[in-house]
């Protein structure tokens, strides 16, 4: 008989993380990613999410300045990042999943503003992500957008993996 693999230590047996073995800033994202859920699929306003979201189970464990930055962040420039990420998309903005495109938001709003985190690092959070929280394949896809933005955002760090032989 054969058996089952076992998950790499600190992960579930579908290889996401185990809470765990989450940093506070990886869980200000998970945080951050249900509250953009909300507004892009609710309409909710901001402070009304904000809220909310503070009274979730587990929150005390977030970097909570990381949660705002990403929420109030996101949606006040979610034109913006919207800009960034159509170029990249096969399909129209309307037809991505609200978890995809919140990642997605999050990872671009990372990429400009939370400069102090490597580029490699936002992306591997991201697709983290979108591997717990969106579809089947829907971390490939966010994979490919980051990607296509990061050379814009940050373009020293993705030029000095690609010479030291790191970029995918």
């Amino acid at each position: 008989m054969n058996e089952i693999p076992k998950p790499a230590a600190g992960r579930t047996s579908t290889g996401a993380r185990k809470a765990s073995a989450k940093s506070d800033r990886s869980r200000a994202r998970e945080f951050a990613l249900q509250a953009l859920y909300q507004y892009i699929v609710g309409g909710n306003d901001a402070q009304s999410i904000d809220t909310f979201t503070r009274e979730l189970s587990g929150f005390h464990k977030a970097d909570s300045a990381h949660y705002d930055a990403l929420l109030h962040g996101c949606i006040a420039e979610a034109a913006q990042l919207d800009e960034l990420i159509v170029p990249l998309l096969d399909r129209k903005l309307e037809q991505i999943s609200p978890i995809e495109r919140s990642v997605m938001w999050i990872g671009a709003y990372e990429f400009k503003h939370a400069l102090e985190v490597p580029w490699r690092v936002v992306l591997n959070e991201c697709i983290e992500l979108a591997k717990e929280f969106g579809g089947t394949d829907g971390h490939k896809y966010v994979n490919a957008v980051l990607n296509g933005i990061a050379p814009a955002l940050r373009p020293a760090e993705v030029e000095a993996d690609k010479k030291s032989g790191k970029a995918r």
